[in-house]
């Protein structure tokens, strides 16, 4: 299995317009072959700010993947560069991490 944890930060007041455009590309992506999970994250309400919080213009995407290859079958989806085109001029910073278990 393949996790991927990608760090999204958007341009100033723009985190709700681009987790719209998440939320409405969710069904095409988990109906993807091997696509696990795929989920948008935030900072939980009521839990005191620290340095680890991703703040307001922040949101992190968990996802698991069966595969490498599905993964990459994901990158190249053209629902996914519909998505990349409509978010990519709202997005002040992208750092993908993409893993595997440890054992």
């Amino acid at each position: 299995m393949i996790h991927v944890v990608a760090m999204l930060t958007t341009l100033p007041g723009k985190r709700a317009e681009v987790l719209a455009a998440f939320l409405a590309n969710v069904p095409a992506v988990l109906a993807e072959d091997g696509c696990i999970e795929y989920i948008a994250t935030v900072d939980a309400a009521g839990f005191p700010t620290s340095k680890g919080s991703l703040g307001e213009d922040s949101f992190a995407v968990v996802e698991k993947w069966a595969s490498i290859a599905a993964l990459q079958a994901h990158a190249a989806a053209p629902h996914m560069a519909a998505y990349a085109a409509k978010t990519r001029p709202l997005l002040a910073s992208r750092v993908i991490h993409v893993l595997e278990p440890a054992g």
